[in-house]
């Protein structure tokens, strides 16, 4: 099985040796999305439920490139810094996945890339007649 870089402007370029996301048979992994804007190179702080909803902004963006759309997406998982912002995190995120929601896993980590406060990767489910 052959592995394909996706990339998209429309959302932030890697700021490492990495890809926004693979594609690997039927499947999509992308990688950590932080909530920088992609048109400015901005990283938006100071409202963490601007940064999630930046953060999934470019998620989104990630994995609409690769032909998909956010139902598609079957598991994330989520790095915070601060546990006591999860409600707020939590609020945020429900807006973009509010029917049938991904499994989904949330960590409180010390330090995220360029000090952010929220981190979200997701695997995206690609084969259509997965009925997702």
């Amino acid at each position: 099985m052959e592995k394909e870089v996706i990339f998209t402007d429309k959302a932030p370029e890697a700021i490492g040796p990495y890809s926004q996301a693979i594609r690997i048979g039927d499947f999509l992994f992308t990688s950590g999305q932080i909530p920088i804007d992609p048109h400015t190179g901005n990283i938006i702080t100071g409202d963490i439920q601007r940064e999630t909803i930046q953060v999934l902004e470019n998620l989104k963006a990630v994995v609409e490139e690769a032909g998909a759309t956010l139902d598609n997406v079957v598991k994330t998982t989520v790095f915070i810094k601060d546990m006591n912002q999860f409600a707020l995190i939590n609020e945020a995120y429900s807006r973009f996945f509010s029917e049938r929601p991904p499994a989904r896993s949330c960590v409180e980590v010390a330090r995220l890339p360029k000090d952010v406060n929220v981190e979200i990767e997701a695997i995206v489910a690609l084969k259509p007649q997965l009925n997702i």
